[in-house]
């Protein structure tokens, strides 16, 4: 009875204080949530005065931003106004230059209203005196008829066959001796018609490959790039050779040079010291140096590529090196590294479908131009400067002579010859190649289907590949089988005596008889 007396006492007491525990910790938790609800209640009204605060900021800052604004249009305004006001001026005086040039039109007018009163006149005295001149002619025939007992045709005819005999041999002569005096003169006349055309538009092309446009983002920083007195931009132009033009051309800068690499490293280095902000000469010996290395070491790094995708092997140094700066290279228009590696892949094709070579070939087809990147100047055509090169780094003999001979500079030696001056001049051929050419290339395409149309029996024609086949189809009521054989001969005869075109033109003349029936 005790020992349960005990056990329920116990059990009463762990039960009071486990009741007494929890209204302790619920009012603890009450007082928690009550402090909270203080303190997010103070955050939120240092919140709303924080945002106010930022709001009066903001709106501020807008009403700057807008006075600012409304200034800059105020001076585009008046810009504007200017500008209209000297159209005006302009408008003006080209309508007082018009009203002269209307009252003399009108004087000039009158003077040929007079003028041709006058000839009115003249010219009706004229037709009686031919009139009268015809008269006399016919009684004259009619007297010479008589005397000589020939009619008027048979004399003319007798006369026309005598002079026709005498004009042949005058005319053959005549010929020989034209031919005899052109195979002496056409080679200065030649000459003279190139040097005209290179004094045309030698300027045109010059500006075009002898000048880059470096672009800047205000006028502001062309006083930074020139400096005190100058200073910057003369460290510039001594540090990369280029000629640096700062005129009034609007946020571009021009840069002159004939070498290309020269250029880019110039670019590139102007590029560096804008954007970093200090320009000062010993800054910029230490960008352009740093430039120029950037700049090797690109040249040789595409030179690499370019060889490893045209699986070429074994090339020398100098030579990928060579290769790399044909990327700064144009001609006409055309990247000269890409105009060799387009060669090198038509040589390759090409030997692959002769039997040849195909790395020799690739490997000529790369290094063709290489002349036209020479780091000195020299007196040798492109093509014999390649091929001393190419002798110079342990080239194969067939390679050089490739590369020598395909501007007929020397003997054609091998078949890689012939071979890389085709893939050249389709290289260069092809529409959008080359910017001048692109004109001549479609009118060469229009002459090819005119040369067809000329010939009877002709429905369509069409110059594809290029300019180098020209399909014909023909109607086959007109045309026969054998005459088809002969239309094809003929055309192709036409087309090589009187059209200029590189490599070789095929003929295809198409003829077909359909009967057709329906079976309902």
């Amino acid at each position: 009875m005790d020992i349960l007396t005990i056990l329920i006492s116990g059990i009463a007491g762990v039960a009071g204080g486990f009741g007494i525990s929890k209204v302790i910790e619920k009012k603890n938790v009450s007082n928690l949530i009550k402090g909270a609800k203080k303190e997010a209640a103070s955050i939120l009204k240092d919140a709303n005065v924080e945002a106010e605060n930022i709001k009066k900021d903001k709106m501020l800052q807008a009403k700057e931003k807008f006075i600012e604004l409304k200034a800059e249009h105020e001076q585009v305004i008046l810009s504007r106004d200017k500008k209209m006001a000297e159209v005006e001026k302009r408008v003006r005086d080209k309508e007082s230059l018009v009203s002269n040039e209307l009252a003399k039109a009108k004087k000039i007018n009158d003077d040929y209203e007079t003028k041709t009163t006058e000839y009115q006149s003249k010219i009706e005295v004229l037709e009686k005196k031919q009139q009268e001149v015809e008269r006399m002619h016919k009684s004259q025939l009619n007297q010479l008829e008589v005397i000589s007992g020939l009619s008027a045709e048979d004399a003319k005819e007798q006369l026309m066959e005598g002079l026709k005999a005498e004009a042949k041999t005058k005319a053959m002569a005549q010929i020989q001796d034209t031919i005899e005096e052109a195979k002496l003169t056409a080679q200065q006349e030649a000459k003279k018609i190139i040097i005209n055309t290179i004094q045309r538009i030698g300027t045109e092309e010059a500006v075009e490959n002898c000048v880059s446009v470096f672009n800047i983002e205000s006028d502001d920083v062309k006083g930074r790039i020139i400096g005190r007195e100058g200073r910057n931009i003369r460290a510039l132009e001594a540090a990369t050779g280029v000629e640096i033009i700062v005129d009034d051309t609007p946020e571009a800068i021009i840069l002159s040079c004939f070498d290309p690499v020269r250029r880019e490293i110039a670019r590139l280095s102007l590029h560096k010291l804008v954007t970093d902000g200090r320009i000062h000469p010993a800054r910029i010996e230490e960008v352009v140096a740093k430039t120029t290395k950037q700049i090797d070491d690109e040249i040789i790094e595409v030179g690499k590529r370019t060889v490893i995708d045209l699986g070429i092997h074994a090339l020398h140094p100098e030579l990928i090196k060579v290769v790399g700066r044909m990327k700064y290279r144009s001609s006409y228009g055309q990247n000269l590294l890409q105009h060799s590696r387009e060669v090198s892949k038509l040589c390759g094709i090409m030997a692959a479908e002769l039997g040849l070579n195909v790395k020799l070939a690739k490997r000529a087809g790369l290094l063709h131009d290489i002349g036209k990147v020479p780091d000195a100047e020299s007196d040798l055509p492109h093509a014999l400067l390649g091929m001393q090169w190419a002798e110079k780094y342990g080239e194969k003999e067939e390679v050089c002579n490739a590369i020598g001979a395909h501007h007929d500079e020397i003997e054609m030696k091998s078949l890689l010859s012939p071979i890389v001056q085709v893939c050249d001049a389709i290289s260069g051929a092809r529409p959008g190649a080359r910017r001048q050419v692109l004109d001549s290339y479609i009118q060469r395409l229009k002459d090819l289907e005119e040369v067809a149309f000329g010939f009877s029996g002709v429905k369509n024609a069409y110059a594809i590949q290029a300019g180098r086949e020209l399909r014909v189809i023909v109607e086959s009521e007109k045309v026969s089988d054998d005459n088809a054989a002969q239309l094809s001969f003929e055309i192709s005869q036409k087309i090589q005596t009187e059209m200029t075109y590189p490599g070789q033109v095929k003929v295809t003349v198409i003829r077909e008889t359909r009967a057709v029936n329906i079976a309902k």
